[in-house]
């Protein structure tokens, strides 16, 4: 099979006929084998009764529905773990994204070996409220992730080459980071390429601010684990050594004011009147601290099931 096009949806119900009807025409004029798989992320509007109708004249269409909302990522991963295409094709359901988009980003994965294929909606038809702080969260997520070629992470259209959607975990909200969970996976070449923006037709959007403070913290989680995650004690146990160090010369400081104050006759010094006390004793606490969640990390980390599962290119 050519392209499976995997669509999330959530209350879509007015835009899914449209869409249905402007990928078949796309696929036809192209003549591509192909499926549709729609993940209902548990709509409460009658999504899931039109899937059911659109399927009963289309072979192409396959269904996942949820039985309550988890979020896009969940369902883009169940999507993908039930597409047989060479190449996964993601759209949002909204009319948003462009299906005469596909062939272009099919032949980028197919002809120019691209692994990921990320859409840049260059012109958008959003308020400046959505618009800047997407620009400041693709900035922070290209730097972050040394992905530099890219300027829209969270672009619904994608395209993938099959290998990359078997081989990551899209979970919680990190449909935001697939181009970083690629490249972590080992998929490292990565295209962009620009695509409109289609104004919204139906309904409206289903996300909200929210999810810009959600991201960043999504986007910490993704560099701890890529960084750290194998080897936790190499973090934590620097942040222990570190407070160790500033506590002993806390320390140190103390016992030389407590030194200074008895050859000078001063017995009005008290150690427990000095700040370096209190700062030593905070530090050698918060470095004990560090030091045991880095043994509990390593303890966890080599007791994982996955811990030695590694993807292998090649084997003879």
């Amino acid at each position: 099979m050519d392209i499976s096009i995997v669509v999330p949806l959530y209350n879509e119900e007015e835009s899914l006929p449209e869409l249905t009807a402007w990928i078949e025409r796309v696929m036809a004029e192209h003549g591509y084998s192909y499926e549709i798989i729609f993940v209902n992320d548990g709509s409460t509007d009658g999504s899931q009764g039109i899937v059911r109708s659109l399927a009963q004249n289309n072979p192409h269409i396959r269904s996942i529905s949820f039985a309550r909302n988890y979020g896009k990522s969940p369902a883009l991963n169940e999507g993908f773990r039930k597409s047989q295409g060479d190449v996964v094709i993601t759209m949002d359901a909204d009319l948003q994204d462009s299906p005469d988009e596909i062939p272009e980003l099919y032949r980028m994965i197919m002809a120019e070996g691209y692994d990921l294929v990320s859409g840049w909606k260059k012109k958008r038809y959003d308020p400046l409220s959505k618009t800047i702080p997407t620009k400041l969260f693709n900035a922070t997520a290209r730097r972050v992730s040394g992905i530099k070629n890219l300027h829209d992470f969270n672009c619904g259209l994608k395209a993938y080459r099959k290998d990359v959607v078997k081989h990551i975990e899209v979970y919680g909200d990190m449909h935001r980071y697939i181009p970083y969970l690629a490249k972590n996976a080992g998929y490292k070449k990565i295209g962009e390429k620009v695509v409109q923006h289609q104004a919204r037709k139906y309904g409206h959007t289903k996300f909200g601010l929210d999810r810009f403070v959600n991201g960043y913290l999504d986007l910490a989680t993704l560099w701890f684990q890529s960084s750290f995650g194998v080897k936790p004690m190499h973090l934590f146990g620097l942040l222990g050594s570190l407070m160790f160090i500033i506590g002993f010369l806390a320390v140190l400081a103390v016992l030389v004011l407590k030194v200074v104050s008895i050859c000078s006759e001063d017995y009005n010094f008290y150690v427990t009147n000095s700040v370096y006390f209190y700062l030593s004793l905070a530090c050698m606490v918060m470095g004990l601290q560090f030091f045991l969640t880095g043994f509990i990390g390593e303890l966890i980390t080599r007791n994982s099931p996955e811990r030695n599962n590694y993807l292998i290119a090649e084997e003879f």
